[in-house]
This record gives C-alpha cells, sequence and structure tokens, in this order.
C-alpha cells in the first residue's frame, strides 16, 4: 500500500476516532494497564484484515475526493 502523505491534511478527527473505534477490541491490556501504560494488540483474524484494506481503500477514496473539493473551491478564488 502506498503512503499519502499529500492527504493528511484532509483527514478529520472523525476518521481517526472511526479508526480507533474499529480497533479497540483487539487491545488488551496487561493488569498494571494503570501504572504502565503497557498492553499488547491481538492479532487480527483474516475477515479482520479483509476489513482493514476495505476501510484504508475507502478513507483513501474519501481523503482524494476532499482533496479534490479543497483545489476546486481554493482555485475559485
Amino acid at each position: 500500500m502506498k503512503l499519502r502523505l499529500d492527504l493528511l491534511e484532509h483527514l478529520t478527527d472523525e476518521d481517526i476516532m472511526e479508526a480507533v473505534v474499529e480497533n479497540t477490541h483487539r487491545f488488551k491490556p496487561e493488569p498494571l494497564f494503570s501504572k504502565t501504560g503497557v498492553g499488547s494488540l491481538s492479532s487480527a483474524s483474516t475477515e479482520e484484515r479483509a476489513r482493514e484494506v476495505e476501510h484504508s481503500t475507502e478513507l483513501t477514496r474519501k481523503l482524494e475526493e476532499r482533496a479534490r473539493l479543497a483545489g476546486k473551491s481554493s482555485g475559485e478564488k
């Protein structure tokens, strides 16, 4: 997958929160999490990996659309 740094400026807090919520179920805190901040991320299933790819593709599409609209609106000024 190609890293698209040019699209980062179009990433919103909602986009980030959506990704966080999708992966929260995989995080397993250690018993002393509140003291150490240590935990682990369990392995993803094949289905979860497929959903991650689908989400990534959709997010890239959204960000490209936002970039296109931002470019169009900045050109109209």
